[in-house]
């Protein structure tokens, strides 16, 4: 629920004419809380800085959160926006070594037996 609430508000501070907080997806009542916009785009300079502002948070923020859940595809993404955009800056993950982990995870439990 907080990505939907963060990415929401940061819809509403760049220019969307609504913003919503909902349950769907079609994972059923009260599983989830999604969050959704609309933008009217009547041809203004304004809406056309919006636009970008909003499109750019909107799906940068979605990679982010790819990234986060270690999608490759997703982690290619946003390092390749970042060196595209100066200023961008999004933690990215940082991954462990599996092989490590089942090192670690196999000798404790041959030190439990």
């Amino acid at each position: 629920a907080d990505m939907a609430i963060q990415n929401v508000i940061g819809d509403a501070f760049r220019g969307a004419t609504w913003v919503s907080i909902h349950n769907g997806g079609g994972v059923g009542w009260g599983e989830v809380i999604n969050g959704g916009f609309g933008m009217v785009i009547d041809g203004s300079d304004d809406a056309a800085r919006h636009i970008r502002q909003m499109l750019f948070w909107d799906v940068n923020n979605g990679i982010a959160r790819r990234s986060w859940a270690r999608n490759d595809g997703a982690r290619t993404a946003i390092a390749r926006e970042m060196a595209r955009t100066p200023g961008l800056e999004v933690t990215v993950p940082n991954l462990a070594d599996e092989t490590l982990i089942r090192a670690v995870i196999l000798s404790a439990v041959e030190k439990s037996f």
